[in-house]
Formats: C-alpha cells, structure tokens, sequence
C-alpha cells in the first residue's frame, strides 16, 4: 500500500496521477490518518469499478453486524426468538 497525503494533491496533482497509474491504488491521508482509496478508472471500466467498491463496502457492512451478533451473543437465537424480535419490532413501527 502507498500512501500519499491531502497535501500532496495541492502541491503536486501531476505526479500523483502518474504515480496512481503505476501503483495501481493510492491510500490518501490527511493528519497522518487515512480518508480515501484512490483507484483508476476509465470510460470503459468506471460502473464495473464502482459496482465492484460498493459489493465491497456491503460485505465489509455485514461482516461487522456478524461481528457485533457473535459479541453481543445474537447468533445463537432461536428462530422463534428471531421472529419474536421481528414481530416486536414491527408493533412499535406501526404506532
């Protein structure tokens, strides 16, 4: 992984967007910290690219509620105490 900085893109735009097409993929840092993936797109492959990210952030999203069911110990419920928790849930929506 390489990284580069928010301050890099204002000093030097140039040399970044030669780097991201060797690198393939830049991890972009503001404070030290990171905020943003930079990958390459083009007209040809832009919606398989951004189709791919998204598959990617839904399984990083129920990867984390499976971690948080195992913590809070939800995985082992019953059917019937899951359909319990369903049927309690839609009662306080309709009021």
């Amino acid at each position: 992984m390489k990284f580069v900085s928010v301050r890099d893109f204002r000093l030097k735009p140039g040399q970044l967007w030669e780097r991201l097409g060797r690198e393939g993929e830049l991890i972009v840092t503001s404070n030290g910290r990171p905020i943003a993936l930079l990958i390459p797109v083009n007209e040809d492959n832009f919606e398989q690219t951004v189709a791919a990210v998204r598959r990617s952030r839904v399984l990083m999203a129920l990867e984390g509620m499976q971690r948080a069911s195992l913590a809070a110990g939800t995985d082992r419920m019953s059917d019937a105490e899951i359909e319990a928790e369903i049927k309690a849930a839609r009662r306080s929506r309709a009021r």
